[in-house]
């Protein structure tokens, strides 16, 4: 509810302290995410079950209450979305000039829903929280995006997203009249008829499926990317991609594992159609957002491969690989809107040379360039392994097929770097050097990307630091009624 505490301050200042309310709302944002912290410092980590659970009656004559829980699933995504907020409000300082007020509440209602999404117990208010992210980011696309094809991309992200969660509001109906609950706790013991098992499991994986997204649901992407500022597309890459796996594994896994093992060939041949799909399609893109937007697509398939393992060794990699992204992208994002802030384009044939004027830039965009890549000793890296060590248990068919896709990282990653930062000095049309008007990273973009870079090597130098407090609750997903 914190979110909506520091919104309530926001919205009752007056408009003209504009710095009064970004200074509150840095602070407030920070504050928050040192409370995700404290929760990983009071989880325990080999105890079975949720933590910090709470539980209050909404309607009982429906069997309906809003309970709320934390396990080593959904930990590290409550501290991720605690982490990106705060960076988000700081890369938008300079960017965001008009209804800065608004935006502030935008975000802080999104970051209210956003930990609900993560740590609701019950499949109904799921949806709603699910379905209702969809409203602050279409605010955020819709008006304070950078082009002017913000509408039409604000419109294509709702409708694309909203038609497809449909499915899972009938299937959520179907479970209710089944099992006369809709509280995770219950589901977990009920037993659905394997044709009806089947169904509820598709309908729940479509609606997923258009979040990661997967080929071909995948259109709204690079679209709302584009369109978006900087802020949108670090939340949209960082946090919200994740709302579509995190439904498999929190709810498809334990309580249709039928209906796992019967879809697995369908959803191993969709991810890696997606992976090699959308790596081709990221090399002959120009625009910078594009390129990473398509790359997302096909690290997030990465994701469903290693779920779709049913294992320890392929969900603990997906989750990973999830957090992995989460931190990476989201760079990469930043950098991009830093570049876009100096330059006011993101055509990579305009640039060129850029280490020559920005050598500490060049530094921090190498780091996260090779992180996602999955370079050794790097966040990505260790995901991406035991994802593909997972699945060496299932078909090595489908390791060598994914596989493909990392080759196609490297390539559409290195040339990426090769042409925005070495190269030619660009000229503008009347023959200067439009480099020299610009600086370095300055401080506040420096705070900005300094937890990141930090985040990308302990993640990879140190992975069992967050793999033992999931593991037990990975350990947990697989025993309802896997054996």
């Amino acid at each position: 509810m914190l979110p909506l505490l520091l919104a309530a301050y926001v919205a009752v200042v007056p408009k003209k302290h504009v710095v009064h309310m970004k200074v509150v709302a840095l602070y407030g944002f920070f504050a928050i995410f040192i409370l995700t912290l404290l929760l990983w410092t009071k989880f325990d980590s080999g105890a079975v079950g949720f933590q910090f659970s709470s539980e209050r009656e909404l309607l009982s004559s429906l069997n309906l209450y809003y309970s709320i829980g934390i396990d080593g699933i959904s930990l590290f995504l409550v501290i991720l979305t605690g982490l990106l907020f705060p960076l988000c409000l700081l890369c938008s300082w300079t960017t965001v000039t008009y209804r800065v007020k608004e935006y502030i509440l935008v975000l802080c209602v999104l970051e209210f829903m956003l930990f609900n999404v993560f740590v609701v117990l019950d499949l109904l208010l799921f949806y709603v929280f699910f379905e209702s992210v969809l409203i602050p980011m279409f605010l955020i696309i819709g008006i304070w995006g950078s082009r002017e094809r913000r509408i039409h991309a604000a419109y294509q992200f709702f409708f694309y997203t909203l038609l497809g969660s449909l499915l899972m509001l009938l299937a959520i109906l179907l479970v209710y009249f089944e099992a006369g609950t809709t509280n995770l706790h219950g589901l977990l013991t009920t037993e659905f008829s394997r044709n009806r098992e089947l169904i509820i499991w598709f309908a729940f994986f479509f609606s997923f499926a258009v979040k990661v997204p997967m080929v071909p649901v995948h259109i709204w992407l690079p679209e709302a990317h584009v369109e978006a500022p900087t802020a949108g597309s670090v939340i949209l890459a960082g946090i919200l991609l994740k709302m579509g796996t995190y439904g498999l594994i929190r709810f498809s896994l334990p309580m249709m594992p039928m209906g796992t093992v019967y879809f697995a060939p369908l959803v191993y041949m969709l991810s890696i159609v997606s992976i090699i799909y959308s790596s081709c399609t990221t090399i002959r893109q120009v625009d910078l957002k594009k390129i990473i937007a398509y790359s997302s697509v096909a690290h997030m398939n990465f994701v469903t491969i290693g779920i779709m393992c049913h294992n320890i060794a392929g969900i603990e990699g997906s989750i990973y690989m999830m957090l992995g992204h989460g931190v990476v992208s989201s760079a990469l994002f930043l950098c991009v809107g830093g570049l876009y802030e100096r330059y006011h384009t993101r055509v990579i044939s305009y640039y060129g040379g850029l280490i020559y004027g920005m050598p500490l830039f060049g530094i921090i965009f190498l780091v996260f360039t090779l992180a996602n890549i999955s370079f050794p000793g790097t966040s990505n890296f260790v995901g991406e392994f035991l994802i593909l060590l997972g699945t060496c248990g299932r078909s090595f068919v489908v390791v060598f097929l994914a596989s493909i896709g990392v080759i196609l990282g490297a390539v559409y990653a290195i040339w990426l770097y090769n042409r925005v930062m070495f190269g030619e000095l660009k000229k503008d049309p009347s023959g200067n050097y439009p480099l020299t008007k610009f600086c370095d990273v300055n401080r506040r973009e420096f705070w900005t990307y300094l937890p990141l870079v930090v985040m990308v090597f302990v993640m990879g130098i140190y992975p069992s630091l967050l793999l033992e407090t999931m593991h037990v609750s990975v350990g947990e997903v697989l025993s309802y009624r896997w054996q």
